[in-house]
C-alpha cells in the first residue's frame, strides 16, 4: 500500500492519541499494565515508518495530567515502562530526535533525569523529532502561555493592546515544530481528551476503532492515504484552493 500514497504529499507532522491499551489489555485477561507494554511495541513500529516515509514531526500523547487520577499502580507502571523504553536502539536506529512537552516537574526525578539524558543525546538526530507529550493537557499549556504572556505585560516586555497569535504561540510547549497536519486518534473513541487544543485548529483528524497495540505500519498508511484524499482549505472556499494549486 505505501506505493499508493502521494510521497510529496505526505503529512509534514502527524500527532497520535494512543488509545486503548487497557481495553486490548481487558479482552486477553491481563492487567492494564500489559497493554502499555504492547503499545510501546506499537510506537517502535511506528515511529520506524514514520522515518521511512518521510515524517518530520512525530507527537504521541503518552500520559496527560487527568491521568495521574488513575490508580496508583498503574501510573507507577507507566512511569516504569517511560524509563525503560526511552532506549537508544529506537532512537539512535532511526536517526530520531527525542523531545518532551508537558508538567514534567509533577514526574518522578529519575524519570525526569531520563528524558533530559535522552533529549541531550539525541540532539543530533536529524530524520525525524518524536515529541513525547507526558504529563500534559492543552489547557494546562494555554493556561502556562497566559501567565507568561502576564508577567511579560507587568515586567513591560509586552503591550497587552498588541497581543496576537504569535505571541501566544511564543510561548507554547510546542513552539519549536509546527501545527499537526494529521492527528490520529487510536482505540474508537471520537474525542480530542485536552490533547493540543490549539494547535490543531486546522489539522486534519482521524479516528479509527484498532486499539494502540494493534495499530501497525498498514494502519498507519491507511490514516495517511485518508489524509490525503481531502482538501485542506483553511477556511478558504474550495474553488479558492483549486486556484491556488495553478
Amino acid at each position: 500500500m505505501t506505493e499508493q500514497l502521494d510521497m510529496k504529499r505526505i503529512p509534514r507532522h502527524i500527532a497520535i492519541i494512543m488509545d486503548g491499551n487497557g481495553r486490548w489489555a481487558s479482552e486477553r485477561g491481563r492487567q492494564r499494565s500489559y497493554g502499555h507494554q504492547a503499545g510501546v511495541e506499537s510506537v517502535r513500529r511506528i515511529t520506524s515508518e514514520c522515518v521511512r516515509l518521510g515524517v518530520e514531526y512525530l507527537t504521541l500523547y503518552t500520559f496527560s495530567t487527568e491521568n495521574w487520577n488513575r490508580p496508583a499502580d498503574e501510573v507507577a507502571a507507566l512511569m516504569g515502562l517511560v524509563l525503560s523504553s526511552l532506549e537508544d536502539e529506537i532512537f539512535m536506529k532511526n536517526n530520531v530526535r527525542f523531545r518532551v512537552i508537558g508538567d514534567i516537574g509533577r514526574l518522578p526525578q529519575e524519570v525526569q533525569d531520563k528524558l533530559r539524558q535522552t533529549e541531550e543525546h539525541t540532539a543530533a538526530n536529524t530524520a525525524m523529532t518524536m515529541v513525547v507529550a507526558l504529563s500534559y493537557s492543552a489547557r494546562w499549556e494555554l493556561a502556562k502561555a497566559a501567565r507568561q504572556i502576564a508577567v511579560d505585560a507587568i515586567e513591560g516586555r509586552i503591550d497587552p493592546a498588541s497581543i496576537t497569535d504569535t505571541d501566544i504561540e511564543a510561548r507554547l510547549e510546542t513552539r519549536f515544530m509546527p501545527d499537526p497536519d494529521l492527528l490520529i486518534r487510536t482505540g474508537g473513541e471520537l474525542r480530542i481528551s485536552n490533547f493540543l487544543l490549539w494547535q490543531i485548529a486546522y489539522s486534519e483528524l482521524y479516528f479509527c476503532d484498532t486499539y494502540w497495540p494493534d495499530f501497525d505500519e498498514a494502519a498507519l498508511r491507511q490514516a495517511i492515504a485518508s489524509y490525503q484524499g481531502r482538501q485542506r482549505r483553511f477556511g478558504k472556499t474550495e474553488a479558492q484552493v483549486e486556484g491556488d494549486e495553478h
